[in-house]
């Protein structure tokens, strides 16, 4: 496993306030009706991307997601002045402005979304995973769902051919305890997410992904694993999200008790303590990356505020079109 140095929490520190104040950002444009449509923010959730990121060899992995997606690809290597350019729908965004909230993309930095049908990326990614094993090449595929995709008929369907051709992909589910508002408690008479793997043989277990020291070390063994030709692994990131399933959600099902009982697990602050604890960074150092932080927010904003929307003539170029297509003759 890659060692967790002193370099290493100052970056998660770095990168998960970012994130956090990256989506806080477009939290206040999106009630100004600069963004449109849904919304569904990652805040509370950064310690299990930024745990997989450092035992990942991002040169080679991939990684696919659901519909809370803005911040993977960032972390992944894309420019985050994009990322919130396709928030705004604008030209210059990753998917030129047609994506949206849901759909980041960025096949240069191998990360294939943002899907918005629940469960849709679980069979993709065991398809991504099979063409590496086909290719013979050694790249592992990160495949991230939440609690309520798991109830999913196509999970156990690619479970079942990720363990029966062992392919290389790591199935994560970050379980943040509701499934838009309703509980996993109320959807399953097994609240042990994990478990599901176990019926398949399926190397399996829960990890506390409230801490990005301990979902590195988890990632690293399923990825080693999965690299080395051991197969698929299931890991359920136990994980809380502080803001509501999307914008649009009030909230209902839960108090604000419970998220500030979360919330002094925030693993910002658990990084933020160590680092302050072992004397790799003083408060002023802090002071001084919060400021890089927030500087790059304001020119992420700036830059999508300053692009421009896309062209009408753009939605013809989107459309596939194939002139000679063998199995239809076209009528005079």
């Amino acid at each position: 496993m890659k060692k967790i140095t002193k370099e290493v929490y100052l970056k998660w520190y770095e990168d998960m306030y970012f994130w956090r104040k990256f989506e806080d950002k477009l939290a206040a444009v999106y009630i100004q009706q600069k963004v449109r449509g849904f919304l569904h923010l990652y805040n509370g959730q950064e310690a299990v991307l930024a745990g997989a990121l450092h035992a990942m060899d991002l040169e080679k992995d991939r990684m696919i997601t659901a519909y809370r997606n803005h911040v993977q690809p960032i972390g992944m290597g894309v420019d985050p002045r994009r990322v919130m350019a396709e928030l705004y729908g604008k030209v210059t965004g990753t998917s030129k402005g047609m994506g949206g909230s849901m759909h980041i993309f960025s096949k240069e930095h191998r990360f294939y979304g943002g899907h918005g049908i629940v469960g849709g990326q679980i069979p993709l990614g065991a398809g991504l995973a099979f063409g590496d094993k086909y290719f013979k090449r050694d790249s592992v595929t990160l495949c991230y769902m939440g609690d309520g995709a798991v109830r999913q008929g196509s999970l156990h369907e690619a479970f079942n051919l990720a363990m029966l051709w062992q392919l290389p992909v790591v199935f994560i589910c970050e379980n943040n305890g509701y499934a838009m508002g309703t509980s996993v408690a109320r959807t399953s008479h097994s609240t042990e997410i994990w478990k599901l793997g176990l019926g398949y043989e399926m190397p399996c277990s829960p990890v506390d992904g409230m801490d990005p020291a301990i979902v590195a070390k988890e990632m690293d063994k399923a990825i080693e694993r999965a690299r080395t030709g051991g197969g698929p692994t299931f890991l359920e990131m136990k994980t809380y999200r502080y803001r509501g399933h999307s914008m649009s959600d009030a909230q209902h099902y839960r108090t604000k008790e419970e998220v500030e009982e979360y919330k002094k697990i925030d693993p910002i602050t658990q990084v933020k303590d160590v680092i302050l604890e072992k004397g790799y960074a003083s408060e002023d150092d802090l002071k001084k990356i919060d400021k890089k932080v927030k500087d790059l927010v304001k020119e992420c904003e700036k830059f999508a505020e300053e692009s421009d929307f896309p062209p009408k003539e753009q939605l013809y170029d989107t459309v596939y079109e194939q002139e000679d297509y063998p199995f239809l003759q076209h009528k005079l």
